[in-house]
């Protein structure tokens, strides 16, 4: 018999706040983060960004550690937004032994990667380590922090990869080979990542505009977030009430191209269908779907084709809290669902902004916070790179 699959903690940190209470704070009043560059040091101060308002000076004494070369801002991020999260799950440093952490990122530590690339020959070895730091690596700075978990594990799949983090964490649950696992993802903005995006031309100039027909593309951000994934056994023998349910996770592959989704928008769908099919519900039973939203022209074309296509031409409310807190690639997935579980506990819609004018055969997002029926069950999408799409389904206990 497969085991149930529950969130007994959270934790988070963007562009719109540090810990839930101030990401709810954002959301209720419609306040977004994204704006001029601050920390980031790029030549292009043109391009607005999802920025965490905290220095990595900041960071490291929120945390209480000291200046190291390994220690990338990914790495801080991640700390701050984990630290919530077993705080929550009234997780100590002695359980963490019976406790499985999956973290995902894209990018890494390429923020001190790209300080010392021009100079790497002549690097002392410290500085060299640094240089070479890969997404593994991230993951075990962040758990080193906190002590030995059981095992460790990385997920790096483009923009779905904190999703399949916890995929992966609901499936060794239901498969009796883990009772708590932490999952999600955390990521820094880089000159490497902005570059690389601003070399696809899916970079907007201007705050961005997820489903609008003027839409030009994404704003990158930053964050991390993770989630504490419990079975119903272990529930009650620590006597833990949980926050949600995981009730249902697809991951389909349409490896349609490299970088873009299919028109049709097959992988979208087939993720989302699996999501369903995995929590026994039919589309009519989700009452909010956070969408992958990006705001490029492929993204939000592709998806409202799939999400049309699975609920008949009559979904349920929308939105892309992307508008809020920029794309943050590797970690939006977790941040999503933390802001997913946010909704579901206060019973709101977040309401997407910048929203003016209907795409052709688009959805329409909402733009009022106030939902006209009781908010039971959350759809989340993320969409990456190479069509590898992925759905979950959050669920009110």
């Amino acid at each position: 018999m497969r085991e149930p699959v529950y969130i007994s903690g959270a934790g988070v940190i963007s562009a719109i706040g540090v810990g839930k209470e101030e990401t709810l704070s954002a959301l209720l009043n419609k306040r977004s983060g994204v704006g001029s560059m601050k920390y980031l040091t790029s030549r292009h101060r043109e391009i607005p960004v999802g920025e965490v308002k905290r220095s990595n000076d900041e960071l490291m004494q929120m945390v209480g550690i000291k200046e190291n070369p390994l220690t990338s801002r990914t790495v801080l991020l991640g700390i701050v937004a984990l630290k919530e999260a077993l705080n929550e799950a009234n997780l100590k440093r002695e359980d963490l032994r019976g406790v499985h952490f999956i973290s995902s990122t894209i990018v890494g530590g390429m923020d001190k990667r790209e300080l010392f690339f021009e100079n790497e020959r002549s690097c002392d070895r410290e500085h060299a380590l640094a240089a070479v730091q890969n997404c593994g690596t991230s993951t075990e700075r962040i758990a080193s922090y906190f002590g030995p978990f059981a095992s460790l594990s990385t997920v790096s799949t483009a923009c779905s990869s904190a999703t399949n983090a916890l995929i992966s964490a609901a499936f060794m649950i239901e498969s009796n080979m883990a009772d708590i696992v932490v999952a999600g993802g955390a990521e820094c903005l880089s000159i490497f990542h902005l570059n690389g995006f601003n070399s696809l031309m899916i970079l907007d100039s201007r705050p961005c505009r997820p489903f609008d027909k003027e839409r030009a593309g994404l704003n990158l951000g930053e964050g991390a977030a993770y989630l504490v994934l419990e079975s119903e056994s272990s529930l009650k023998r620590r006597g833990i009430k949980p926050l949600c349910r995981l009730a249902g996770y697809g991951n389909a592959c349409d490896a349609f191209h490299e970088t873009a989704s299919s028109p049709t928008g097959e992988g979208a769908y087939l993720a989302m269908q699996k999501a369903l099919e995995k929590a026994d519900l039919t589309p009519k039973d989700i009452d909010y779907i956070n969408a992958h939203g990006t705001a490029t022209q492929n993204n939000d074309e592709s998806e409202s084709c799939a999400i049309k296509r699975l609920f008949e031409n009559t979904p349920p409310p929308i939105s892309s809290t992307k508008s809020y807190t920029g794309h943050t690639t590797g970690a939006s997935g977790s941040i999503e669902a933390v802001i997913s579980l946010l909704a579901l506990e206060n019973q709101f819609l977040p309401a997407s902004l910048n929203w003016k004018t209907p795409m052709e055969g688009g959805i329409i997002p909402v733009t009022d916070i106030h939902p006209k029926r009781e908010i039971k069950k959350i759809m989340s999408n993320a969409f990456g790179f190479g069509g590898n799409d992925s759905s979950i389904i959050l669920s009110k206990v």
